[in-house]
């Protein structure tokens, strides 16, 4: 029995309500920054393009906007965020469905032959980058883990947040991981040397959406397309396939045609009026919304790193500096090794992100097939590595702390 004295605990009014209507608001908040970054990243963009720095001016363009408007927010109405991951997830989707559909599948078949290659370039990169890692941690004073995670060429959220499981500087591996990212995205464009084109008027014409793409067969095909590669990429990171976001999209645009869709699309709207188009591709303003995406994730990481002086960014420059020789240094292997111009093996070792360099190979009609068979070979084999690294790395910092009497924490 309870006592009729005690005081009467009411439940919280409008519990259900309250969490939906913050989830509701916090989701409206997102939205509307995406939105306020497409369009700054766009007017950015073209600014760019103007001033003749087409090769990477989207995805810049998205950096610069996402650091922009992220910094903002957080400033002028002091919401807390984290950096929207889907935006870059969805910006995957659409540029590895444009590479899908670019690649020459009787190109790609031929390229079993190179494997044994593309393997060694991975780990000349990742023996590299621990290399390279062990003697920064020397020189910054940090341990050796850290120094690890901080200079090997992987994807930015996962060596922060393994630096995170272990208890490690999170921050100071982001800065390293995404001043390496930016220097290389900003950088590899203007060594390719990428077609531009500084007329305003006609990279505008070029992104307007043109009859063919507003008829109903066209409009569902795409929407078939787009809900073909969604689910591919949901199915992808179930398996815990690498950048599953982006691979399997690739294989969605690469099977469209070989396994018939693109003929039984065709054959199935041929009543409409407008029909379909058996040759299938994405729209340019498509293909320039996944470039913008996956530019302001990057952004927004800059916006949410601590505060940086400029001591900590010149340190960080360094190990920026020898990562990238390192990748020169595999390039010249790759050139000696195989009968490859310069640029197919500079687009191939670049220690960035897979997706910016692959584009880069699409954007100059230039061995698009190599030049993403070696960076899902190299993913692999940064993936499958980095247990036995971390460990290595691990029981390195463990004895040398032992000799010194130190004992260190991990967790795991």
């Amino acid at each position: 029995m309870t006592d009729p004295t005690a005081p009467r605990i009411e439940p919280p009014e409008d519990t259900i309500e309250a969490i939906a209507a913050d989830l509701e608001s916090s989701l409206g908040v997102q939205v509307l920054r995406a939105i306020a970054e497409v369009v700054l990243a766009g007017f950015v963009g073209l600014a760019l393009i103007m001033l003749g720095l087409g090769g990477g001016a989207w995805i810049l363009g998205g950096v610069a906007a996402g650091a922009l408007v992220f910094y903002g927010d957080r400033t002028w109405f002091h919401r807390p965020a984290l950096p929207n991951k889907t935006l870059r997830k969805i910006g995957q989707v659409l540029i590895g469905l444009a590479i899908g559909f670019s690649i020459r599948q009787s190109t790609l078949s031929s390229l079993s032959s190179q494997i044994p290659v593309l393997v060694l370039l991975g780990m000349t990169l990742l023996v590299s980058g621990g290399v390279i890692g062990y003697f920064y941690s020397r020189l910054e004073k940090v341990d050796l883990l850290t120094g690890v995670l901080a200079t090997t060429p992987g994807n930015i959220g996962v060596m922060a947040s393994i630096a995170a499981d272990y208890s490690k500087n999170t921050a100071f591996v982001s800065l390293v991981q995404l001043l390496r990212f930016t220097t290389i995205i900003a950088v590899i464009p203007l060594v390719a040397q990428v077609p531009h084109t500084t007329d305003l008027r006609s990279t505008l014409s070029a992104l307007l959406p043109d009859a063919h793409w507003l008829t109903l067969g066209n409009g569902l095909e795409l929407a078939a397309v787009l809900t073909a590669a969604a689910l591919a990429a949901q199915l992808g990171t179930r398996l815990n396939i690498p950048v599953a976001t982006f691979f399997c999209p690739i294989l969605v645009g690469l099977g469209f045609a070989p396994l018939g869709f693109a003929d039984w699309f065709a054959d199935w709207f041929a009543g409409l009026p407008s029909g379909a188009d058996a040759s299938f591709s994405l729209p340019p303003l498509l293909k320039v919304v996944g470039q913008i995406l996956l530019g302001t994730t990057i952004g927004e990481y800059w916006a949410n790193s601590p505060r940086i002086t400029f001591g900590t960014l010149a340190r960080a420059i360094i190990p920026v500096t020898l990562t990238f020789s390192a990748g020169l240094l595999t390039a010249a292997i790759a050139k000696a090794l195989t009968p490859w111009d310069w640029l197919t093996c500079l687009l191939i070792a670049a220690p960035g992100g897979s997706p910016e360099m692959i584009w880069i190979a699409l954007s100059l009609q230039h061995d698009v097939e190599l030049v993403t068979a070696s960076h899902l070979v190299r993913l692999l084999v940064i993936n499958l590595s980095l247990p036995g690294l971390i460990w290595l790395a691990s029981y390195i910092d463990s004895r040398l702390a032992a000799q010194q009497g130190i004992v260190i924490h991990t967790e795991q």
